[in-house]
C-alpha cells in the first residue's frame, strides 16, 4: 500500500474523500474538530502540486436534496480555514461538473455538494454505486481516502471508487488505523475502556470483543440503567433496553471468569424531566424514584472512574456520562474527560458525541493523546469487524 507522502499528485487532479460531517445548530457549524481534521491531507496535496475535488457527507439524506445538510457552510469554513476560495457545485455527475473539475489549476479546491444526496452514493445495488463511482471517476487522475468517519460504510465514494483509480490512504486514515492498531494489538497495561452514550445496543459488539483484552471497563451514560436494571434496581423512568437485560446478565458473568472488573455507578443524578433546567436530585443507584430519570453518574461515581482512569496505561472512552448538553448533568463527563488528560500512556477518545463533549465542555484537542473522527468506524473497528473503506485502499 502507498503512503500519502510518496504518492506522486504533482500536477494531477485528486479525488479527496474527507469526513466533514459536523454539527450544525441554525446552519451554523457548532463543532468544527472533523474539518480541522482533514488539513494536514489537504494541505500536503496542495503542497505537492495537486488540485482537489473533495467530496464529503453530511447527515442522512437518504438520497434526496435536504437544504439544512448543504455542505455550504463547510465551504464556507474550509475556505477560511485554509485561507482560499472554495469552489462548490451542486452537481457530482455531467458533463458541466467535469468541465470544472477538469479546468482546475495547481492549488485549487472543488468541494462537491453532500454526495449522499445522490441515491447511487449508499445504495445497497452494487451495479448502481458502480456506474456512479465510475462517473465520479471522470472528474480525477487519482484517489485519495481520508474520511475514516465513513469508512466502515460500503458507499460509493468510499469503496468502490478507489478500485478506478491509482489511490492510497490520507494521513487522518493512516493514523487512525495506527492508533486504534495499538488499542487492539498488545495494548500496554492496565488497558482501560470507558463506555457510555443512550443505548447498550449500539456497543454490544465492542463490549463482547473487548472483554477479552481489556483489564478494567467503566459504564457510564443511558446504557448504564439497562445494566443496573440487569442487577435487580429500580432505575425509574430512565432510559433502558429491557431486551437487553439478558444480554447483560451473561456479559458480566463473562468479564468475571475473564477477570475484567466492570466499574458501574454508585450513585446517579436524577431529574423529573429532562430538560436543561430541570433540578437535579443524587441519589445511591439503587434507589432511583419511580418518578424520576437518571441524567448522569454521580459525584462520587465520576471520581472513582477517574481513579481507574488515572491508574491505566492505555484507555479508550467513547460516549458521554451524561447529558453534556445540560450543564446540571455534565459532571460526570467533564470529570472522565480531565482524568483521560492526565493518562501518560495511550488515551485516545472516540469520535462522535465524545469528541464533541470533550469540546463543548472548554478541552482542547491537544489536551488529549488522540481525538478520533470516526465514531462508528472506530467501534466498528474494535469490535474487529473489516471495514470496506479500509479494504478498498489496501489496509
Amino acid at each position: 500500500m502507498q503512503v500519502l507522502e510518496d504518492f506522486d499528485v504533482a500536477g494531477k487532479r485528486v479525488f479527496l474523500r474527507c469526513d466533514l460531517n459536523v454539527p450544525l445548530k441554525d446552519g451554523v457549524i457548532t463543532d468544527d474538530g472533523r474539518i480541522r481534521a482533514s488539513l494536514p491531507t489537504i494541505r500536503l496535496l496542495l503542497q505537492k502540486g495537486a488540485s482537489l475535488v473533495i467530496a464529503a457527507h453530511l447527515g442522512r439524506p437518504k438520497g434526496v436534496v435536504e437544504a439544512k445538510l448543504s455542505l455550504a457552510p463547510i465551504a464556507k469554513r474550509l475556505g477560511e480555514l485554509l485561507a482560499q476560495e472554495i469552489i462548490f457545485s451542486g452537481d457530482h455527475t455531467g458533463d458541466a461538473i467535469i468541465s470544472i473539475a477538469h479546468s482546475l489549476k495547481t492549488g485549487e479546491i472543488l468541494l462537491l455538494e453532500n454526495i449522499r444526496f445522490s441515491p447511487a452514493e449508499t445504495s445497497k445495488d452494487d451495479a448502481q454505486r458502480a456506474e456512479f463511482a465510475t462517473q465520479l471517476a471522470q472528474l480525477a487522475d487519482v484517489y485519495v481516502g481520508d474520511g475514516f468517519g465513513a469508512v466502515h460504510r460500503k458507499h460509493a465514494s468510499v469503496f468502490d471508487l478507489p478500485a478506478l483509480l491509482p489511490h492510497c490512504a490520507g494521513l487522518l486514515v493512516a493514523d487512525e488505523v495506527q492508533t486504534l492498531r495499538a488499542l487492539t494489538q498488545s495494548p500496554v497495561r492496565p488497558y482501560g475502556v470507558v463506555l457510555g452514550g443512550a443505548k447498550l445496543s449500539d456497543k454490544l459488539g465492542v463490549i463482547e470483543n473487548l472483554l477479552e483484552k481489556v483489564d478494567v471497563l467503566a459504564i457510564g451514560g443511558g446504557m448504564v440503567f439497562t445494566f443496573l436494571a440487569a442487577q435487580g434496581h429500580q432505575i425509574g423512568t430512565s432510559l433502558v433496553e429491557l431486551e437487553m437485560i439478558d444480554v447483560v446478565k451473561e456479559l458480566m458473568a463473562k468479564a468475571q471468569v475473564s477477570g475484567v472488573k466492570i466499574v458501574l455507578p454508585t450513585d446517579i443524578v436524577i431529574a423529573r424531566t429532562f430538560s436543561a433546567d430541570a433540578p437535579p436530585t443524587i441519589v445511591p443507584a439503587d434507589a432511583i424514584p419511580p418518578d424520576q430519570m437518571g441524567l448522569d453518574i454521580g459525584p462520587v461515581s465520576a471520581a472513582c472512574f477517574a481513579q481507574e482512569i488515572e491508574g491505566c496505561a492505555t484507555v479508550f472512552w467513547n460516549g458521554p456520562m451524561g447529558v453534556f448538553e445540560f450543564a446540571n448533568f455534565s459532571h460526570g463527563t467533564k470529570v472522565v474527560a480531565t482524568a483521560m488528560t492526565k493518562v501518560s500512556g495511550i488515551c485516545v477518545v472516540g469520535g462522535g458525541d465524545s469528541a464533541a463533549a470533550v469540546r463543548a465542555l472548554g478541552f482542547a484537542d491537544s489536551d488529549f493523546g488522540y481525538i478520533s473522527t470516526g465514531g462508528g468506524a472506530s467501534l466498528e473497528y474494535l469490535e474487529g469487524k473489516e471495514l470496506p473503506g479500509l479494504i478498498a485502499l489496501g489496509f
